[in-house]
């Protein structure tokens, strides 16, 4: 650790090296698919509600599979449960290519292949969460996860972008990007070594080591309160499912101003990223996770008003910038209050307050939307994030009390 930065001490690390290019590759890989996705339905379809069905259809595997794989998980190695999911996330972005490449305009057949890649996502999902914590030193742990982060939001970033600009070209190009990224960080995945958490001999059933994952974060507020918070912010402020309706029909642009409307919230969250990798929270963490995300709703509503181009992409940045800071904080708190055989299955619940809230959120807004109108739609969810963070505040008073992130011991 001489002569460098306590940040790239952190990087040096062969196996958090490793771990973060494998994210890196995966989440590039997921934006690319999902800009071309998004593009390809709606313009099949010509419909909100289409796209909103996207994201259900990844929802309801998540769901259905996010806590067993917790438990998957922790019962068995992490490493080997997310190098198999991002291979079932690349055969899937394979099948996207043939249906491509056949000229299928048939919507139902690419949302069949959806639910198949969310059900990969949800295996992915907790063994991902759960790995970062046995790869660097406990003393290291925050400055890992901002680093991560960073890279996290470089791949959210950069991934739109290119989808944007390659789906020009064919969906060849595109889905082949997807598929090479999936099968590298399954592979990279595969190789990781870090420190082992020896699995005790239990006689307790699957689902009863399910449930005992679930109640041990619904019997500790500040975790409750810090999940089921980015849930209903996530949930009510979905514009992003809606982005290809605001590219074409509202600011006039093409697929490459889909991308960049899709990577300016990873912007901004990378800046933020960075900062917190070399400075990361430490007082107030409580009451500035509700400031984060009260800003979130109020840049959502700046975006849905908005109907010039760069003021858009200025809201996106700083959406995005305010989400990383509730991120940071919800992922530091969630690694720094559970205990090394539980990691799995409370990571569970956070990705399925979380990671599938993306697509639920997604597809309440292409419902909403159907409904009031694609800008009403965003209105209203960015106003009620403001009213969930006043409620919040209201009822997890020990998580707005936090100060300092440690205080938060796994028990």
């Amino acid at each position: 650790m001489n002569g460098g930065s306590p940040a790239s001490a952190v990087y040096r690390r062969r196996d958090f090296a490793f771990f973060g290019l494998a994210r890196f590759l995966m989440t590039a890989a997921m934006q690319v698919q999902s800009v071309a996705i998004g593009w390809q339905i709606y313009d099949m379809e010509r419909s909100a509600l289409a796209l909103g069905l996207v994201g259900l259809c990844q929802f309801l595997p998540m769901f259905l599979l996010t806590l067993p794989a917790g438990e998957l998980s922790d019962r068995l190695n992490q490493r080997r449960v997310l190098s198999a999911s991002l291979l079932l996330q690349g055969l899937c972005s394979a099948l996207f290519l043939g249906l491509s490449l056949a000229g299928v305009r048939s919507a139902w057949m690419f949302y069949a292949v959806l639910v198949l890649f969310g059900a990969g996502r949800g295996f992915s999902g907790p063994a991902g969460q759960s790995l970062l914590a046995f790869l660097v030193p406990p003393e290291k742990l925050a400055r890992g996860i901002a680093i991560n982060s960073s890279i996290f939001t470089t791949a959210v970033i950069a991934g739109p972008a290119v989808g944007g600009f390659v789906y020009a070209y064919g969906h060849a190009i595109t889905y082949s990007i997807c598929v090479g990224g999936f099968l590298a960080a399954a592979a990279l995945i595969a190789v990781l070594g870090g420190r082992r958490y020896e699995r005790p001999a239990s006689t307790i059933t699957a689902m009863a080591r399910v449930i005992e994952g679930v109640r041990f974060v619904r019997e500790r507020p500040v975790l409750l309160g810090a999940i089921s918070l980015d849930l209903f912010a996530v949930l009510l402020g979905g514009a992003t499912a809606l982005l290809p309706i605001f590219a074409r029909d509202i600011l006039h642009m093409g697929p490459e101003g889909l991308g960049l409307l899709r990577s300016a919230p990873a912007a901004g969250a990378a800046v933020v990223a960075l900062a917190l990798a070399y400075r990361p929270i430490e007082r107030g963490t409580g009451f500035k996770m509700f400031a984060a995300v009260a800003v979130f709703g109020l840049a959502t509503v700046a975006f849905g008003l908005s109907r010039d181009f760069l003021v858009s992409l200025v809201a996106l940045f700083v959406l995005g910038a305010s989400d990383m800071i509730s991120v940071f904080i919800r992922h530091a708190l969630v690694n720094f209050g559970t205990p090394d055989g539980m990691r799995g299955r409370v990571g569970a619940v956070n990705m399925l307050f979380i990671g599938a809230s993306n697509e639920l959120g997604e597809f309440e807004s292409g419902f909403t939307a159907a409904l009031f109108g694609t800008v009403p739609a965003v209105i209203l969810g960015g106003l009620g994030t403001l009213g969930v963070v006043a409620i919040w505040m209201k009822l997890f008073p020990p998580l707005r009390k936090v100060d300092r992130l440690d205080e938060v011991k796994a028990v």
